[in-house]
Order: C-alpha cells, then sequence, then structure tokens
C-alpha cells in the first residue's frame, strides 16, 4: 500500500509540474506587450529594411553549409551576450579588454563570430539597410535561425536593439554560469535576469547540440589529491570509462566532448534523456535530474518534445529583452560589429 501511494503522490507531482510549465508558458504570452514599451516590436525594420530576416537566414544556411559548429556556437555566442551587460552585442567587440577574452568566453566559436559577419556584410549589401539593422538584432535573428535549421522551432523575434559601446572583461566571470554550479546558484543567476527555474531548464536544452572541453567536466571522472572536495551529481559508470578515454589525464586542452552524443546535431530533446541516463557531461547539467526540485521538468521535457519546445521559445523572448538598449548616447548601430563607430 505504501508502495502504491507513493507512485501515486509520484504520478499527481508530475502532472503538476507539467501544468505549471503550461501555466508559465501561457502567462509569458500574455506578457508580450510589455517588449513594445521596451521599444522592440516584431516588425521594427518593416520600412527601413523589410528583407532583413531573409537575408540573414540565408547567411545562416550557406554558414551552417559550410560547418555546423556554427549552430552551437552562435546559441551560446547570444546566451553569453545577454548575461553579460544585455543583449547589445558586446561580446562580439574585439579589443584590449574585451568580453570575449575573459573566463568562459575564450572559447566562443571563431565559426559563431564568422557567421555574425557575414550576415552583417549581407545585410549591408543591400541599398536601403546599410548600417540600418544593429549587430545585436543580426546576432538575435542569427540564433532564431541556427535553432530552427537544426531541427529546433522557429519562433517570431522582437528586434528593435541597439549596439552598446563597452565591452568589459572583468564582468564575465561572475555573470555566467559555471560548469559546477548547484541548482540554488543556477536558479539565482538566472532569476537576478528575470527569468525562472523551468526558463533555465529550458534554455539548458540548448546543450542538446554543442561540445564542452574537458577541463569543464574532468573532475567529475576523476578524484585529485589535494583538491576541494565539492558535490558532483552521479554519472552512469559506463559512460564515465567512455569519458575517461576521451579525456585521459593528460588531456590536450583542446579536446572537446558531445555534450549530447546521441543526435549532436540535432535540436531537439535529446539532451534531457541523456539526464535521465545520468550521462550529462556538465555537473551543472546533471544536477537538474538529480535535484528533485528540478527533476520532474526535466522528465516532461525528455518525454515531450513539444512542451520543451514550447517552454525554450518564451525563454528565448524573456533571455532576449535581457538589458536591451534602444536609445541613449551609450548605444549605436555598429558599422562593423567587431568595432564601436
Amino acid at each position: 500500500m505504501r508502495s502504491r501511494g507513493l507512485r501515486l503522490r509520484s504520478r499527481r507531482q508530475s502532472v503538476l509540474v507539467a501544468a505549471a510549465v503550461v501555466l508559465g508558458v501561457l502567462l509569458l504570452a500574455t506578457a508580450a506587450p510589455r517588449a513594445a514599451a521596451a521599444g522592440l516590436s516584431r516588425n521594427y525594420y518593416a520600412k527601413t529594411c523589410p528583407n532583413v530576416e531573409t537575408l540573414v537566414r540565408g547567411a545562416v544556411a550557406q554558414k551552417l553549409q559550410e560547418t555546423f559548429n556554427a549552430a552551437p556556437g552562435t546559441l551560446r555566442l547570444f546566451f553569453h551576450d545577454c548575461f553579460v551587460r544585455g543583449c547589445d552585442a558586446s561580446v562580439l567587440i574585439s579589443g584590449p579588454g574585451d568580453e570575449h577574452s575573459a573566463g568562459a568566453d575564450t572559447t566562443l566559436s571563431p565559426d559563431a563570430l564568422d557567421l555574425i559577419t557575414r550576415a552583417k556584410a549581407a545585410v549591408d549589401a543591400v541599398a536601403g539597410c546599410s548600417n540600418k539593422v544593429s549587430c545585436a538584432d543580426i546576432l538575435a535573428l542569427a540564433t532564431r535561425d541556427v535553432v530552427q535549421q537544426a531541427g529546433g522551432p522557429f519562433y517570431p523575434v522582437e528586434l528593435g536593439r541597439l549596439d552598446g559601446k563597452v565591452g568589459t572583461r572583468a564582468v564575465v566571470k561572475h555573470s555566467l554560469p559555471g560548469a559546477g554550479f548547484s541548482l540554488d546558484q543556477l536558479n539565482k543567476l538566472f532569476a537576478a535576469n528575470g527569468l525562472t527555474q523551468t526558463d533555465m531548464i529550458a534554455l539548458s536544452g540548448g546543450h542538446t547540440i554543442g561540445v564542452t572541453h574537458c577541463d569543464k567536466f574532468v573532475r567529475r571522472l576523476y578524484t585529485f589529491k589535494g583538491a576541494r572536495p565539492q558535490y558532483s551529481p552521479p554519472m552512469n559508470l559506463a559512460f564515465l570509462r567512455q569519458m575517461r578515454g576521451t579525456c585521459p589525464l593528460n588531456y590536450s586542452p583542446t579536446t572537446v566532448a558531445m555534450l549530447d552524443a546521441v543526435t549532436p546535431n540535432k535540436f531537439d530533446n535529446g539532451y534531457y534523456q541523456t539526464l535521465q541516463q545520468q550521462k550529462g557531461l556538465l555537473s551543472s547539467d546533471q544536477v537538474l535530474f538529480a535535484d528533485r526540485r528540478s527533476r520532474a521538468t526535466v522528465n516532461h521535457f525528455a518525454a515531450n518534445q513539444t512542451a520543451f519546445f514550447d517552454a525554450f521559445v518564451a525563454a528565448m523572448a524573456k533571455l532576449g529583452r535581457i538589458g536591451v538598449k534602444t536609445a541613449g548616447s551609450d548605444a549605436e548601430i555598429r558599422r562593423v560589429c567587431t568595432k564601436v563607430n
């Protein structure tokens, strides 16, 4: 009887979590008008550069034909940009003290940076569009397009961001989640950016494509003498042995492993199924299943790809509104995305 009662309680909890996820998505949809108040709109370039989305989508398609690396790279680039100083393309600025020369930003994808450069050139080459579309908006559109072209959902993108004039490496370390973050640390960081736990879990699903370097998870594979003890979620034993083959103790700094080894080039819900199997590489990923407070949402997304896509789209809309600049002397439309005018 006790076992049956526990099963019933578990089912009720799963149903409640699923209902909460759906309700959260619906509430976000009703909150959409707030973006207009912030100066963003879906048809912002309707008169100045009406074909901007087609131009960016074409540049994305061309780059992905050359290398799929640009897809996860661009998604990561957008996330890092928005979490550091807001969605203002400051992550693209190249120079002394720039953002992508610090912390986790040092491994941002060159292919993603090249994609944005190409998309900017494609837009500016069209009469009437030259220097009318910000690099921040091009990055937002390209992110949507790499997700969709990798098999993920298509979603409308709010536009009207201006480009920031400052990129500061000093703030990078404290603005981005660490590979060893606990659920509490993740929730605290995301909440500071106006994002819920469900948003965080949905955005983490972006790890369904892409790779990570050995140094981000090697402490999950080996015990190091003298190292400060820290919690590490359980890892599938066979998977652990496999990863030790990929990342031996004398691993190369350039060695990488797929975050989702089953469907690494497809944007799907496979990431969550990987976590259920205790095959998450990053501690900050596996903790989403290991911690009971977030496990039901992981199970829900693992079983229902549509639910994951809906939550991801909702979270991306909120992510794209973080710290946007739509006016003021601290913003501009850059002529070259890597340089302040």
